[in-house]
């Protein structure tokens, strides 16, 4: 009787439609990820053993420059201390992060102009287009016209430079005795009475739905108010008192529930 000969297939696969499914999930995850966004001066955050994490939405960051750790500089401490803002809104909300930075730049203008008469600032339409698109800045009131003026290239050249006077929003230990805010704290108030005003008046919007009520609510809530959502980011060498000088100001605000961002301290960290 003879042998049966089984046939031999081929051992190749064909992998078409598992390259198909790669370049969909790729692209699940390319529109679904948020970046991390280009900040001005690297800062290594201090350790510790806390495991709550960072809100990605309707957070308010105040980053604080370390000293410089190149070596280039003869006095590194000079660019120590340097105050930028960034404000993250939530995508899914009827107030984005672009529309949330034009009312608070309107609010903070008006606030600094009311505060200097005599010197207000005036900015055009095309220049407040390009704040709404600035995630992180820092800088005075007084150069914001001229910053917000440059091309994307130049404007991040500049805040790059912390030997430039002009970068980082002006602070001091002012306690309001004169009546009238420094730059940091009229962003402060501005950040607040925006979020205070959304909440007043859109919140009952009746074009509004439950859950975009909902993100309104947490907007003022849970980000605003008494300072929630507010967090400083500082180098773990910054002294505590350039740190301490934000927080001072954060409480002269009356703004006093706000975080310190830190990095997971490791199991083989030492304790301090």
């Amino acid at each position: 009787m003879g042998k049966v000969k089984i046939k031999r297939k081929s051992t190749l696969i064909d992998m078409t439609a598992m390259s198909d499914v790669t370049v969909l999930l790729l692209t699940f995850f390319m529109l679904t990820s948020t970046f991390l966004q280009k900040e001005p001066t690297i800062v290594y955050t201090p350790s510790s053993v806390s495991e709550e994490k960072v809100p990605m939405n309707n957070l308010v960051t105040v980053l604080v420059s370390s000293a410089d750790k190149s070596g280039k500089l003869e006095d590194p401490a000079t660019v120590e201390g340097k105050l930028f803002i960034s404000f993250t809104g939530d995508a899914d909300s009827v107030f984005s992060s672009e529309k949330i930075r034009g009312m608070m730049l309107d609010e903070a203008v008006a606030i600094y102009n009311e505060q200097h008469k005599n010197n207000p600032i005036a900015l055009n339409a095309a220049q407040k287009a390009a704040f709404r698109q600035t995630n992180m800045f820092g800088t005075s009131f007084a150069h914001l016209p001229d910053l917000l003026s440059m091309s994307v290239t130049e404007r991040d050249k500049e805040q790059g430079d912390l030997t430039n006077a002009a970068v980082g929003i002006p602070i001091n230990d002012n306690k309001n005795r004169d009546g009238r805010l420094n730059d940091f704290q009229i962003w402060l108030k501005a950040i607040y009475n925006v979020a205070q005003r959304i909440n007043n008046e859109q919140r009952e919007d009746p074009s509004l739905t439950e859950e975009q009520r909902a993100n309104i609510s947490n907007l003022y809530t849970a980000l605003m108010r008494k300072g929630q959502g507010i967090a400083i980011k500082a180098d773990k060498d910054t002294p505590f008192t350039t740190v301490q000088l934000v927080f001072d100001n954060l409480q002269t605000m009356k703004l006093n529930k706000f975080s310190l961002m830190t990095a997971l301290k490791s199991e083989d960290e030492p304790t301090q």
